[in-house]
């Protein structure tokens, strides 16, 4: 059978390409309802289906958006992946997901690729880009939208939760409990410094500690963000002399990693160990005992984040609308900490 082709449609419709072409893209120009019903009749009764490589190569633009995370295996970022792909979905895009394994060359690596793809827009979630890689970014111009963290090479549109402010609400929780003080698990030495998510939520725990003047001196201790190495890093501690009685850590997999280190040395949680995490991933409901924990409203900010990178006024006279976009944390209260 001939190729259907966007002539064929206008002409069973009564239109011109250009209105086609406008109900295809929604846009740029608005269509009657009854004209946009013709079309969508028309288009339906031949079987259209728009060539979009070809839509792509006249736009020099995609219907696809970039998104790079450190490691999709890791719950929060599966989680956060997923939502900006049922957000990008609303849009009518799709979205293209690339793991840097928290590797400079591999976040450069698809970072360049999707450039060079003509994504529509690109949402990276980046725990220390290079300055190669934010200059790569100003050469192409692209739309880019710094969800989770923010880091110091570039100064970009950023989608964020108030990690400082939730690591004080979970500590102060604890604290409540009437622990002597609470331990934290932070990142590790190649955790930067600012704009990372980690590091506010070591800053919001130190700080609810000097609130209710409680030394730090000793009790932070490093750790990665995944539930292995928190696992390894739990059983030194509480196998050790002077055992807390209470754990802040940095992320819900550390905390699910502390969690089997106390069940496996017989720790009573939370009779002996109180523990909360932060980021509220679906498994901290299903631990035991469930986690207590900080959640930020995941959906909305990927929402926030593909509605930014695909907003034609994201730079308002050469400056940026909205530079930060914060969204407030709140304290999920499960049995780990000891309520009941």
């Amino acid at each position: 059978m001939p190729k259907v082709t966007r002539d064929d449609v206008a002409r069973l419709a009564g239109t011109s390409t250009a209105v086609v072409s406008y109900v295809i893209n929604n846009g740029p120009r608005p269509v009657a309802p009854a004209t946009r019903e013709r079309v969508l009749a028309a288009i339906k009764q031949l079987g259209y289906r728009p060539d979009r490589v070809a839509q792509a190569m006249a736009s020099r633009r995609t219907d696809l958006i970039g998104l790079i995370v450190p490691d999709a295996r890791q719950p929060f970022f599966g989680e956060m992946a997923h939502a900006v792909e049922r957000a990008a979905a609303e849009r009518g895009k799709m979205v293209l997901v690339g793991n840097s394994d928290y590797l400079t060359d591999r976040e450069m690596h698809y970072l360049r690729a999707f450039l060079g793809m003509r994504v529509a827009g690109l949402i990276l979630i980046s725990q220390g880009l290079s300055a190669s890689a934010a200059a790569e970014i100003d050469a192409w111009d692209a739309r880019v939208v710094l969800l989770h963290e923010r880091p110091e090479a570039i100064d970009d549109v950023a989608v964020m939760t108030d990690d400082v402010g939730g690591a004080q609400l979970a500590t102060r929780h604890l604290l409540e409990h009437g622990h002597a003080y609470v331990a934290c698990l932070g990142g590790t030495e190649e955790t930067p410094t600012v704009g990372d998510p980690v590091t506010d939520h070591v800053e919001g725990w130190r700080r609810a500690m000097q609130e209710s003047r409680r030394s730090t001196e000793g009790r932070l201790f490093q750790a990665a963000y995944n539930r292995y190495d928190a696992y390894e890093v739990g059983l030194r501690i509480l196998a050790g002399p002077d055992r807390p009685t209470a754990i802040f850590c940095s992320t819900d997999d550390q905390a699910i990693g502390v969690l089997r280190a106390a069940r496996e040395l017989r720790i009573d949680v939370p009779g002996e160990l109180a523990v909360a995490g932060f980021d509220d991933v679906k498994e901290a409901a299903l631990t035991d005992p469930p986690l207590t924990t900080v959640a930020s409203d995941r959906p909305a900010m990927a929402r926030a984040a593909v509605d930014l990178v695909l907003d034609d006024g994201l730079r308002v006279h050469g400056t940026r609308r909205e530079r930060l976009k914060q969204f407030p944390s709140r304290l999920v209260v499960r049995r780990s900490c000891g309520c009941a």
